[in-house]
């Protein structure tokens, strides 16, 4: 594991929701989330482990039970009003996207390192897995309340759909926290 070291970077909690487990993608807003190692109870993300998807299917059969580092989802406010713009829309509502979290102040947020962390200010811990790439589903989502918007998803989202990530340590967060983003300490691989 690398060292990590603070970034110098945190980023305030604008929004936060969750996925009800059985339901469909979108997000219920909240002002406060509870966080276990599962992540959050009753989510449809919630579990240590889960089965693989079809983004993992070069590794894995789908269906393999596997860790489960995909247990948030985490925007940024900033290429939030990206994607709407390159949308056509005022606004991107982050429910539409399935969003567990999204932060105001960090630049590049789709491209943090993997293994990075997030940690607010009762010690609770979020470790990033890697970028959440765009798919259909957000497209879906958004088509049911603004027609004819929801095929322009995938392409203004690309580079810019935050990341997906999985609680290190317990705790809650709460809109208007701050989470400070400390980062690998290591260089880029160069093979």
């Amino acid at each position: 594991m690398p060292v990590l070291r603070n970034s110098g970077f945190s980023g305030e909690i604008t929004w936060l929701g969750s996925v009800p487990a059985g339901a469909g993608l979108q997000a219920v807003p909240s002002d406060s989330l509870p966080l276990g190692f599962g992540g959050i109870a009753g989510e449809r993300h919630e579990g240590e482990n889960r089965a693989s998807c079809v983004r993992v299917r070069n590794l894995h059969p789908e269906g393999t039970e596997i860790r489960n580092v995909r247990q948030l989802t985490i925007l940024s406010e900033e290429e939030l009003a990206l994607i709407a713009a390159d949308m056509g829309m005022a606004r991107a509502d982050p429910a539409h996207l399935g969003a567990t979290v999204v932060l105001r102040g960090i630049p590049d947020f789709t491209f943090v390192p993997p293994s990075s962390r997030l940690q607010g200010p009762d010690g609770v811990t979020l470790t990033v897995d890697m970028e959440n790439r765009p798919c259909v589903l957000p497209g879906r989502e958004i088509e049911k309340d603004h027609a004819g918007f929801g095929a322009r998803f995938k392409p203004a989202a690309r580079n810019r759909r935050g990341i997906t990530a999985w609680v290190e340590r317990p705790g809650t967060l709460f809109l208007g926290d701050s989470l400070t983003l400390f980062v690998p300490d290591q260089r880029a691989w160069a093979p």
